[in-house]
């Protein structure tokens, strides 16, 4: 098995359940064991600053939370991009990784460029995802730290597509519903 960890996963036209349609999801960890995203185009209505006050001082306290995925939705969980990489609680791809869970005290915010706050994840039992894979639920990207902290959400899942090309810049340009065509 290949591990996806630090891949991007575009859930396909296919892909009805409401928790990943149209999602792009981040791969974090990839393992014989299962795996772990978080969706990276979900925003919630409510803001950091609304929920979370303490990471102001990581984040606009203005900026959405985003729902990482169905699982464990109390929790929070920060990605950022790094000055250095080897800062990160551990790095997921490039220079982005997960931000230590208390960055209360330390120098956090120095070292890093942009913060997303995710509450909840996705998760894959062992085969899961792979079972996922083999009946074209996913569409394998490369990511881009730009994806992670993307302005316009509600794009993202397009301009994946629109960046892999070929056939899959003719799927970017379909509509959320083909039948209201």
């Amino acid at each position: 098995m290949t591990s996806l960890r630090g891949q991007l996963l575009v859930a396909s036209p296919a892909l009805v359940d409401p928790n990943f349609h149209r999602t792009v999801v981040l791969v974090a960890e990839h393992s014989d064991e299962g795996a772990l995203g978080f969706v990276l185009n979900r925003p919630s209505e409510a803001s950091v600053g609304e929920v979370v006050p303490v990471l102001d001082s990581l984040v606009d306290g203005d900026e959405a939370i985003h729902f990482g995925g169905p699982v464990e939705r109390s929790g929070v969980v920060l990605l950022a991009e790094f000055d250095d990489p080897s800062e990160a609680a551990r790095v997921v791809f490039a220079d982005v990784g997960f931000l230590a869970a208390d960055p209360e005290g330390d120098d956090s915010e120095a070292a890093t460029r942009r913060v997303r706050v995710f509450a909840g994840h996705s998760g894959w039992g062992p085969g899961q995802l792979e079972t996922e894979l083999e009946r074209d639920d996913w569409i394998v990207a490369a990511p881009d730290p730009d994806d992670v902290f993307c302005d316009e959400p509600s794009e993202l899942w397009s301009a994946v597509l629109a960046r892999k090309g070929g056939q899959y810049s003719l799927l970017a340009r379909m509509p959320p519903d083909p039948s209201m065509n």
